[in-house]
C-alpha cells in the first residue's frame, strides 16, 4: 500500500510541473536551431571563409606594393702598397650607408588565369553555400526527428497515465467488494500488480520522455534541463505527385545543385590551366633612396642617390615539359567523371522519391488503419467495461481490453510521426524542406 501511495505521489508531482513548461512550437524549435546549433553554426562560419576567398583581396586583380629599408656599417683597417713599393695604411676607417625603397608591381595580362581563378572561387563560395544549406537540412530532419519522439513520449505518457487512473479505480472497487465480502483477495492483489505495473510503465516512459527532451535541447543548442511541452498537433500533405516531386527534385534537390556546381568549378579549372600556355605580361616600379657616408679611402665623403624606375616584363612559358597539357587532360577526365556522378545522382535520385514516395503513402495506409484499431479498442473497453461493473466480465478479460486500448495508442502514435518524417525526408528529397511550413 505504501508503494502505491508513492507512486500515486510521483504521478501528482510529475502532472504538476508538467503546468509550468514552456510550449515550445515547432517553428520556435527551427529558429532556435538556426541559431544555436553547433553544426549549423560551423557551417555558417565556413560560409564566411568561402567569402572571404572569393573576394577581390584574393582574386589577384590588385597590385603588390613592397617596402624596404636597411643600413650598414664597417669599420675597416686598409694597407695599400704602390706601384714602387710604398706601403700606406688607414686603421679604423668608419663607413655607413642608408637605403630606402618602394615598389609596385601589377600583373595586366597572364592568360585570363586571374579571372577564370576569381569565377572559381565564386562558385566555390555558392558551393559552400549548399553545404551550409545540406547541413540545415540534416540537423533539421535529425531535430524533427527528435520533436516528434517527444510528442510521441508524450502522447503514450498522456495514455498511459488514463490507463494508471483506470487501474486505480478499479484496485479501489476491488477493495470496497473484498470489504463487503463480494470479491476474493485474489481480485485485490491482481488489482494490485496491474496498478504497479502501470506505474511502472508511466515512469519508465516519464524517464525516456526526459531523456528525448535533453537529446532535443543540446541539437537546439541551449541548456540540456530546460524543460517543455511540445505542439503534438499534426497535419499532412495528401497532394504529392510523383512526376511532380521528381521533377522538383531535379531542380531544387541540394544534391544534384552541389553536382551542378563541382561541374561549373570543373569547368572554369579547365580555363584556368589552358591559361598557363599563354603569356603573361608585368607592370613594375619602384622608387629609391641610397646614401653612403664613405670612410677616409675615398675620393667623395657622402654619396646620395634617388630615383624612380619602371618597367614591363613579358613571360612565356613556351615549353614546361608537358606539364601543363597534363594538366588540362586530368581536368578534362575529371570533368567527365562528375558527369557521370551527375547522371548516377539524377537516377539514384528518381528512385529515392519513388521509393518515399511509397513509403510514405504505406505509412499514411497504416495511420488510418491504426485510427481505426484505436476506435474499435475504444469501443471494445467501454462495453467490457460495462460488462465488468455489472459483474459479466472477468478482470482478466478488463484487464486484456485494458491493454489492448493502451497497445492500440500507442502504435497509432507510432505511426503518425512515422509517417510525419517520412513526409520530411519526402520534401528534402525534393528541395521543399526549407519552404515547409512548419
Amino acid at each position: 500500500m505504501n508503494y502505491i501511495n508513492k507512486i500515486a505521489i510521483v504521478f501528482s508531482l510529475c502532472l504538476t510541473s508538467g503546468f509550468a513548461q514552456e510550449k515550445l512550437t515547432k517553428q520556435e524549435a527551427v529558429n532556435l536551431a538556426l541559431e544555436n546549433n553547433y553544426g549549423i553554426l560551423i557551417a555558417k562560419n565556413n560560409i564566411k571563409i568561402a567569402e572571404n576567398n572569393a573576394s577581390i583581396n584574393n582574386s589577384g586583380y590588385l597590385p603588390t606594393i613592397t617596402a624596404s629599408a636597411g643600413v650598414n656599417y664597417n669599420l675597416d683597417d686598409t694597407e695599400y702598397t704602390l706601384q714602387n713599393g710604398t706601403v700606406s695604411e688607414t686603421n679604423g676607417a668608419e663607413s655607413n650607408s642608408y637605403n630606402a625603397s618602394i615598389g609596385v608591381n601589377y600583373t595586366l595580362f597572364d592568360g585570363l588565369g586571374r579571372s577564370y581563378n576569381y569565377k572559381k572561387l565564386k562558385e566555390a563560395h555558392n558551393l559552400s553555400e549548399l553545404e551550409a544549406q545540406t547541413v540545415i537540412e540534416n540537423s533539421l530532419l535529425q531535430i524533427f526527428s527528435i520533436y516528434y519522439n517527444v510528442a510521441q513520449l508524450t502522447e503514450n505518457s498522456k495514455n498511459i497515465s488514463e490507463s494508471l487512473n483506470v487501474s486505480k479505480q478499479r484496485l479501489l472497487r476491488a477493495k470496497y467488494g473484498f470489504d463487503y465480502g463480494q470479491n476474493t483477495k485474489l481480485e485485490v492483489l491482481n488489482a494490485e500488480v496491474d496498478v504497479n505495473n502501470d506505474s511502472i510503465s508511466y515512469i519508465n516512459t516519464q524517464r525516456l520522455l526526459a531523456n528525448s527532451k535533453r537529446d532535443l535541447n543540446l541539437v537546439l543548442g541551449r541548456n540540456v534541463n530546460t524543460n517543455f511541452s511540445v505542439d503534438t498537433d499534426i497535419s499532412f500533405n495528401l497532394a504529392f505527385d510523383l512526376n511532380t516531386l521528381i521533377e522538383k527534385a531535379k531542380e531544387y534537390n541540394i544534391e544534384i545543385q552541389k553536382v551542378n556546381k563541382n561541374l561549373q568549378i570543373s569547368q572554369f579549372e579547365i580555363k584556368i590551366n589552358k591559361s598557363n600556355l599563354l603569356p603573361s605580361l608585368s607592370l613594375n616600379s619602384s622608387y629609391g633612396l641610397n646614401k653612403y657616408n664613405n670612410d677616409a679611402t675615398f675620393t667623395y665623403a657622402e654619396q646620395l642617390s634617388k630615383g624612380l624606375n619602371a618597367g614591363l616584363s613579358l613571360n612565356w612559358n613556351v615549353f614546361d615539359g608537358g606539364s601543363t597539357k597534363t594538366s588540362i587532360q586530368n581536368a578534362k577526365i575529371y570533368e567527365d567523371n562528375l558527369k557521370v556522378q551527375k547522371e548516377q545522382a539524377l537516377n539514384e535520385l528518381e528512385r529515392n522519391v519513388a521509393n518515399a514516395l511509397e513509403i510514405y503513402n504505406n505509412s499514411l495506409f497504416i495511420l488510418n488503419a491504426e485510427e481505426k484499431n484505436v476506435e474499435t479498442n475504444k469501443n471494445n473497453f467501454s462495453r467490457t467495461e460495462e460488462k465488468f461493473k455489472l459483474g459479466q466480465a472477468t478482470s482478466i478479460e478488463f484487464r486484456q481490453a485494458q491493454l489492448n486500448l493502451l497497445n492500440a495508442q500507442s502504435s497509432y502514435n507510432t505511426a503518425k510521426y512515422d509517417a510525419k518524417n517520412a513526409e520530411l525526408v519526402l520534401l528534402q528529397l525534393s528541395g521543399q524542406l526549407l519552404d515547409t511550413d512548419f
